[in-house]
């Protein structure tokens, strides 16, 4: 989603300027342009050059600077931006920022601006807390800037709370979001993630090579389309999303009595999760040990419930969306559980193909509608897939 769109990067006085040029990065790797005003303060932590160097365009320091194609800086930029983020965002600029203050680059170009702005504080704890920078926190919500929030955290200071900044990759996240159409604004999405674990004894269990990373770039991505998302989720080494709400589990059982809670009230229901299809028959509260007797030789296994199947029965108005691993006859046996699970789409891919497997970063699939017509994708991040499907079911509703 940020791929042409036009960024303005303002870094004003504070140590995590450093962490500045990392947004950068991120942001030309996703096919932005970006620029970037310093304070004079920031200059101090930060060159430009560096900045210069990584958004291959001019850095803009000096409210005087001789003018360039008679262009107006600070009026120029401040109709070039899409979008202009403050990272990190020191208690001065805001405070300049609430009360209309213009005596450097940055704060006369955020005067004249016209389009969506973010500013991401970063300061010490009792500079933050204190009722001055609260109040112009709150005026500038109340004009419509986004304030993201701080972690806590020791800070350079050595003082320990909140007030340091956001990392790069969570200050880009809430750029694509702020950018994003929202077109799923009002709909609610309960998705499903990562594998199921069923225990045979305190050590073993039987489980999948599922890595959660499709459910959770569905999430994500929906989320950023303005829809709420419950997002239910078996065990991952993934960080967890800013959704509505999460529900860890652990088994197939976990996993239907959590969707059955969810599912009268959501709109879509898209099950990405790769459920263990059985289960242990009964559970040993003791390590079966190797010794040579029968118990290890076999373990009984009784059928876990179709979670898709079930919930395709009972959908009234919901759309619901399933995956399918398969490795091969893909499309047939896609085509089968389309119709045996009364799913609205079908997402396959072969896990044998190079691109496509578990745990990948990447997938190579096919979509198939309820009328059963194929649309086969070429090889894309799940990001990029996650995309794709959200386009399919706007257009359902």
């Amino acid at each position: 989603m940020l791929k042409d769109k036009n960024i303005l990067l303002g870094v004003t006085g504070g140590i995590a300027a450093y962490k500045a040029p990392g947004i950068v990065s991120l942001l030309r790797k996703k096919g932005a342009n970006v620029k970037v005003i310093m304070t004079k303060a920031a200059c101090e932590f930060v060159t430009p050059l560096t900045f210069q160097t990584m958004s291959n365009n001019i850095v803009h320091t000096e409210m005087f600077n001789q003018l360039s194609n008679m262009d107006v800086e600070h009026i120029s930029l401040a109709k070039w931006a899409d979008l202009i983020i403050i990272a990190p965002a020191s208690a001065n600029t805001i405070a300049k920022m609430a009360n209309g203050i213009a005596d450097n680059m940055l704060s006369t170009v955020l005067l004249a601006a016209r389009s969506k702005i973010l500013v991401a504080p970063a300061m010490n704890t009792f500079m933050l807390n204190n009722v001055a920078t609260v109040e112009n926190l709150n005026t500038l919500r109340q004009r419509g800037v986004t304030i993201l929030d701080t972690q806590s955290d020791v800070l350079a200071c050595g003082d320990e709370g909140s007030g340091k900044m956001l990392e790069p990759k969570e200050i880009v996240d809430e750029i694509d979001t702020a950018l994003t159409k929202k077109d799923l604004l009002g709909k609610r999405f309960v998705i499903t993630s990562g594998p199921t674990v069923e225990k045979v004894d305190p050590v073993r269990y039987i489980s999948n090579h599922s890595s959660g990373k499709m459910g959770y770039a569905l999430a994500n991505a929906a989320v950023k389309r303005g829809a709420e998302v419950v997002l239910i989720s078996g065990p991952t080494s993934l960080q967890k999303p800013h959704v509505k709400k999460v529900i860890d589990i652990e088994t197939t059982l976990d996993m239907y009595n959590a969707v059955e809670e969810e599912f009268n009230s959501c709109d879509v229901l898209i099950k990405a999760a790769a459920p263990a299809d059985y289960r242990p028959k009964t559970y040993s509260e003791e390590k079966i040990k190797k010794d040579g007797k029968t118990d290890f030789e076999s373990i009984e296994l009784v059928p876990n419930p179709d979670i898709a199947k079930h919930f395709g029965n009972l959908k009234k108005n919901q759309i619901l969306v399933g995956f399918a691993a398969e490795s091969h006859n893909e499309i047939e046996y896609a085509k089968g559980k389309l119709k045996k699970k009364n799913l609205d789409m079908i997402v396959v891919n072969n896990i044998k193909r190079e691109g496509a497997g578990f745990k990948s970063d990447t997938n190579i699939a096919s979509i198939i509608n309820a009328a059963g017509e194929v649309d086969s994708l070429e090889i894309m991040t799940k990001e990029e897939l996650a995309e794709e499907i959200l386009n399919r079911i706007v257009k359902l509703f």
